[in-house]
């Protein structure tokens, strides 16, 4: 989803972003064995946002990678639905904020060389 924003910007005006660590998904999964009581199925959501919002977030990790302009216009349409965290909680799961997945996102991709980022 990143390296496609950094070519070609959708329109963020009514774009939801739906996402889950994958480390969240990992520590679950090891949750899931782990805990006597789990059973049945696990919806694994950590964030419902705006796609206007995820910009807004890389823009302030990596300002030469995603222009405000793309998102500062945007009327973005709040998320309809949120999805419930509970039953994932009840295993132990913690989600990482937003912010933390999306910079560790670019970083990793940097450090591949999927993604140059200019520096200052």
């Amino acid at each position: 989803m990143i390296l496609n924003l950094k070519n070609e910007f959708e329109d963020v005006s009514s774009s939801i972003y739906i996402s889950s660590d994958v480390r969240d998904v990992a520590s679950a999964h090891v949750q899931a064995f782990e805990v006597p009581s789990a059973n049945g199925r696990y919806c694994l959501v950590g964030h419902v946002t705006s796609m206007a919002e995820v910009l807004k977030i890389l823009h302030e990790l990596h300002p030469s990678l995603f222009p405000p302009e793309k998102y500062e216009e945007a009327n973005p349409s709040e998320p309809t639905y949120q999805v419930s965290q509970e039953k994932a909680k009840s295993l132990g799961v913690s989600f990482l904020p937003l912010e933390v997945s999306l910079r560790d996102t670019v970083e990793s991709l940097r450090e591949k060389g999927f993604l140059k980022i200019e520096t200052s």
